[in-house]
């Protein structure tokens, strides 16, 4: 066939280009639709930009755009005193589509330029179709809630006091740092940390928590959860058991699971975890722990598992992470020391955040990792994230440095104690089904038994129906504990998200809402 023939044979019937859009996009995206779908085989011959312009109706230029960038990608090529024609492409490039033999033998001249709505179909991929690997199914299998909306509310979990926050000193110490900042800040840093900051958390831990740690020992992460995950990442075997407080913090028990972990979970009585369970379990290397306030029943680890623990670690040559979320508030006292601080053969990691202090987005957490594991554990670190954010280290550092991060514990400690005060002054008593409120000695959150999964389900849907957020006991525990459902059953509230006026009205709605049903208590636990 001629190269007339092939001319000739192009069909532009079809292609409907918008003239409020860019027309050379449109014409380029029509044109490589049809060398992709068979519709323009390798070989054939484009018209010349003159002639294609006329056909359609657009200027020249716009097809000369479209050429070129059709071109440049490799679907056409240009032969030197010849034309325009379609490059031969691999057919197992191609997909595999049933044209029509139907072919016009002309141009049309009248085409209309009306807007074509019609889009080239994209497959949508499912977790069914993507997920291939154990690694894929993993993550689907431990996926995480997302977070609620808006602004907090009583009695939200895990947020601090952040409306006594002083945004004006940090606004301050941040345009300071923008104004002139160093310029070796702002190329790639060190992906342990700012080398300041992390000699400034040293000196706290060391004044404040009793941790005696160097600034060579401390790796800055995005949140405790990423310092969590590094854990799960360097220090667990595909297939090795991992004991996690049951209940306790789902998050941390997914980056384990995620990470190939056997998750097993230990009971937690009124001393915390059951160290003694430990020795039971199958080829069991790490151990989670929550120690100076547990995630969620709010017990403290005794001392005499403290030392349990430590000593299983030593013996076995396996890790303790300590989770210390929110060890800063102590309402009697001074804060507790770490376990770390117990720890006398380097099998601690120490897990700190500055979310409760600050506030939850802040993302600025740190590790305290036994002599040795810094530097693997920042080679790591820097695979998924180069280092932190530099301002925000800087920022803090000066923040930590001038005084400010001191007052504003002692601020935020006060006023979680005030608002605990208000909690357990205006709970609502005699309330069916409801246990009796706990002492809450430390920590930012409470939980409160209930008689039965039934009963803890229709208190928490009438707590939502009064604008009021709580979480439920039940939610915390391993699906795979063989304690039964109706002991499982709680209700965990933050009492510090809020100010004091706040936490009253919802406690008086709250007290209105949860009277008008009085529900038989199944048999269970009980309360007391």
């Amino acid at each position: 066939m001629s190269d007339s023939a092939l001319s000739i044979a192009f069909n532009p019937a079809g292609i409907e280009l918008d003239p409020k859009k860019g027309l050379s996009r449109q014409l380029y995206q029509a044109l490589r639709q049809r060398v992709l779908d068979g519709r323009l085989s390798g070989g054939s011959r484009l018209p010349a930009s003159r002639d294609m312009a006329s056909a359609l109706g657009i200027s020249r230029n716009s097809v000369v755009r479209a050429y070129d960038q059709l071109y440049a990608e490799g679907f056409i090529e240009g032969r030197v005193g010849d034309g325009t024609y379609v490059a031969k492409l691999p057919a197992k490039a191609l997909p595999l589509k049933k044209l029509s033999t139907n072919l016009s033998t002309g141009f049309s001249t009248g085409l209309s330029p009306g807007l074509s709505t019609k889009s080239a179909e994209i497959p949508v991929i499912t977790s069914s179709k993507v997920i291939h690997s154990t690694a894929l199914s993993r993550v689907a299998e431990h996926a995480l809630d997302l977070p609620p909306s808006g602004v907090p509310r009583a009695f939200r979990v895990g947020v601090p006091a952040f409306d006594l926050f002083p945004f004006e000193v940090w606004s301050k110490l941040q345009a300071a740092f923008w104004r002139k900042p160093d310029l070796q800040q702002l190329c790639y840093g060190n992906p342990a940390g700012d080398e300041r900051l992390r000699e400034l958390i040293a000196v706290y831990l060391r004044t404040s928590r009793g941790l005696s740690c160097s600034a060579d020992q401390i790796l800055i992460t995005s949140g405790a959860q990423q310092g969590i995950s590094l854990c799960a990442q360097l220090l667990v075997e595909p297939g090795e058991g991992v004991a996690v407080e049951n209940p306790g913090y789902r998050a941390a028990a997914y980056a384990f699971a995620i990470a190939g972990a056997n998750v097993q979970g230990v009971a937690v009585d009124q001393d915390g975890m059951d160290c003694s369970a430990l020795a039971h379990l199958n080829n069991c290397r790490l151990a989670y722990v929550t120690p100076s306030h547990q995630y969620p029943s709010g017990v403290t680890l005794s001392l005499a598992r403290r030392l349990e623990l430590l000593a299983w670690a030593e013996r076995t040559q396996g890790w303790i992470v300590e989770d210390d979320y929110d060890g800063e508030y102590r309402y009697s006292g001074a804060p507790l020391a770490p376990l770390a601080a117990l720890d006398r053969s380097g099998r601690v990691i120490y897990v700190g955040t500055f979310g409760k202090v600050a506030f939850p987005a802040l993302r600025l957490g740190y590790l305290v990792l036994p002599k040795g594991l810094t530097e693997p554990f920042a080679r790591r670190r820097s695979l998924d994230m180069r280092h932190s954010e530099v301002s925000t280290q800087a920022v803090m550092a000066e923040f930590m440095a001038a005084g400010h991060f001191q007052r504003h514990i002692r601020r935020m400690r006060r006023a979680a104690l005030s608002r605990r005060d208000v909690l357990l002054a205006n709970w609502p008593r005699d309330v069916a089904g409801v246990g009796a409120m706990p002492a809450i000695a430390a920590g930012l959150h409470v939980a409160v038994p209930v008689a039965g999964l039934a009963r803890e389900q229709e208190l928490l849907a009438q707590a939502r129906a009064v604008e009021v957020e709580i979480n439920g006991l039940s939610s915390y525990w391993q699906q795979d504990s063989v304690e039964p459902v109706d002991n499982r059953a709680g209700l965990v509230l933050g009492f510090a998200a809020v100010p004091e006026v706040q936490i009253k009205a919802a406690l008086e709605r709250l007290g209105k809402v949860w009277r008008q049903v009085k529900s038989p208590s199944p048999a269970g636990r009980g309360l007391g």
